[in-house]
């Protein structure tokens, strides 16, 4: 476990998804499979909780990040110009090369002497970028570090359904590796960590890995057409127990608040039971929003803002394939 030097969560916003596409869409799309399989209608919110996922039908990752950073800009007292660093965190990508970054940094008008760079690590993009850039500022050479993502899970869901549709040789066992794709939704978050006094301050966090799971979700692509297969349940049994031993250095703490990773009710329950949580305390947007990747944790955040108050202790869970766990605690100021 490591403990921060006066690190700050400075400021953080995010920008809506464009259109939202609700669970009864897909299966309505998917009628003629649904009945060839003899699948039950209302399978999809009803295992997962998620009755919409939002999307973005024509727009790269950087524009939504883009979108997220300003509006940071205009509802905080941080600007472009009060960057030192510029990190991209999302698990979509506009190209191979160059960085994501690279377009971010130029749209927003960043100081020449401003580096940046890209963080992908699945859905755990931002908290690791969070320690990383908390880490940096104890350098001294940097301020304000500016954290975005922009994901989108149009193209993943576009390509799922005309697979599905498409492969006559599908069986009611066949599809299960497609249904985690129905769960991934889009958004973008912007946050600023800094050295300088913010709305939280940033306490300690712990992080471990398992890579032997590597195998249990893959996902490929561009940002025209997008893939991915998940063994759901063996990832969430390995997610959770990976979990549990992170967790361990925290579990005799006094929590006011969790904000989890988003991916549905079955793996929050289930998550919850097995750390011995309090559900009274959590709060959840995957049934709007979906699972939104690097973006759940930090948009969870953000929701949840009204319901803190001074001093509240809260505790940060994330779980990304590959696998990777970390919990964070942070203060409200």
């Amino acid at each position: 476990m490591i403990k921060f030097q006066k690190s700050f969560l400075r400021a953080i916003s995010m920008i809506e998804p464009e259109q939202f596409i609700s669970s009864d869409d897909i299966e309505t799309d998917l009628k003629e499979v649904y009945e060839k399989l003899k699948l039950p209608f209302g399978r999809i919110e009803m295992q997962t909780g998620v009755k919409t996922r939002g999307v973005y039908p024509d727009a790269l990752p950087s524009r939504i990040a883009i979108g997220a950073a300003k509006n940071l800009f205009s509802e905080n007292e941080v600007s472009a110009k009060d960057i030192d660093l510029l990190i991209y965190c999302g698990v979509c990508r506009d190209y191979l090369e160059p960085s994501t970054a690279s377009s971010i940094h130029y749209k927003l008008g960043l100081r020449t002497d401003c580096a940046s760079f890209d963080l992908s690590n699945a859905c755990l993009g931002v908290v690791n970028a969070m320690t990383l850039a908390a880490n940096m500022l104890e350098t001294g050479k940097y301020k304000n570090i500016l954290l975005v993502t922009g994901e989108n899970s149009y193209p993943l869901l576009k390509k799922t359904l005309s697979v599905i549709k498409s492969d006559e040789t599908l069986t009611r066992k066949t599809i299960k590796k497609f249904f985690a794709n129905f769960t991934i939704g889009s958004a973008g978050v912007a946050l600023v960590i800094s050295s300088e006094s913010g709305i939280a301050e940033l306490e300690r966090y712990n992080a471990l890995s398992n890579t032997s799971t590597y195998e249990l979700c893959q996902g490929g692509g561009s940002t025209e057409e997008l893939t991915m297969e998940t063994d759901s349940e063996l990832l969430m049994q390995e997610g959770i127990k990976l979990a549990r031993k992170t967790w361990e250095p925290f579990s005799s703490e006094n929590f006011d608040h969790y904000i989890c990773h988003q991916v549905g009710v079955h793996h929050r329950n289930f998550l919850y039971d097995s750390l011995g949580l309090d559900l009274n305390k959590d709060t959840t947007t995957f049934d709007k929003y979906g699972n939104t990747g690097s973006a759940a944790l930090p948009l969870t955040l953000l929701k949840a803002i009204p319901k803190f108050s001074s001093g509240d202790k809260i505790a940060l869970l994330g779980i990304g394939s590959g696998l990777h766990t970390t919990a964070m605690e942070m203060k409200w100021i």
